[in-house]
């Protein structure tokens, strides 16, 4: 069986959509919250559902052949993974934003809150810009708002919660989807089950 690692959240959702509809029926990972791994032996799938940022570890490290995960989490960290697919699901922008009407100060310092240290160093430093990060774990819109931050970097979708936060955009880093990503051992051990597996999801990924 090939092995997968899911990310939990919004992302599973629209992973087992795609899944269902390339014949791989894993409808009932989404039933059960607590359970962790689950066995599809009739299409020959072992899944396994972990923290987004915990999937590209377990690809690596072999306990998983395959594994969804977003783009943004790859390019925080480096792996060594293959990266064959993008499933185009799981859209939204890494961006800049900051309070309505922000004026930046090039007098000092800009303070960035973030979960994504590695990124939002390599954004500013290419413009030429010093940076104090602040490393945050949630509720990063929070930041600006009590004087934390300038500005933040972190993920949006629809920008109703920047909205609701009183920020606004000023930049975008980078366009992000879902990828699915392979472990160096697995594609060569299992190429030809993995490759079967790529082409049947390339069919029916979103446009």
């Amino acid at each position: 069986m090939i092995t997968i690692a899911f990310s939990r959240g919004r992302l599973l959702k629209e992973a087992t959509y795609i899944f269902n509809k390339a014949g791989y029926n894993i409808n009932n990972i989404l039933k059960n919250t607590r359970k962790l791994i689950f066995e599809y032996p009739d299409v020959g799938i072992k899944a396994m559902v972990v923290r987004p940022t915990d999937v590209p570890a377990y690809v690596e490290y072999g306990a998983a052949d395959c594994g969804i995960v977003g783009k943004d989490t790859l390019l925080e960290e480096r792996y060594d993974l293959y990266e064959p697919l993008d499933l185009k699901i799981g859209k939204c922008k890494l961006i800049v934003a900051a309070p309505n009407g922000y004026k930046p100060d090039s007098s000092k310092s800009l303070r960035v809150a973030t979960k994504y240290p590695t990124i939002a160093n390599d954004y500013f430093s290419k413009k030429g810009i010093n940076v104090e990060i602040v490393k945050l774990y949630g509720s990063v819109e929070l930041a600006p708002i009590v004087g934390l931050s300038d500005v933040i970097v972190d993920l949006t979708a629809s920008g109703e919660t920047l909205k609701k936060n009183k920020l606004e955009s000023i930049n975008v880093i980078s366009n992000i989807t879902a990828r699915l990503v392979v472990n160096r051992v697995s594609m060569k051990v299992k190429s030809k089950e993995i490759k079967e597996f790529i082409d049947k999801l390339k069919k029916v990924r979103p446009d």
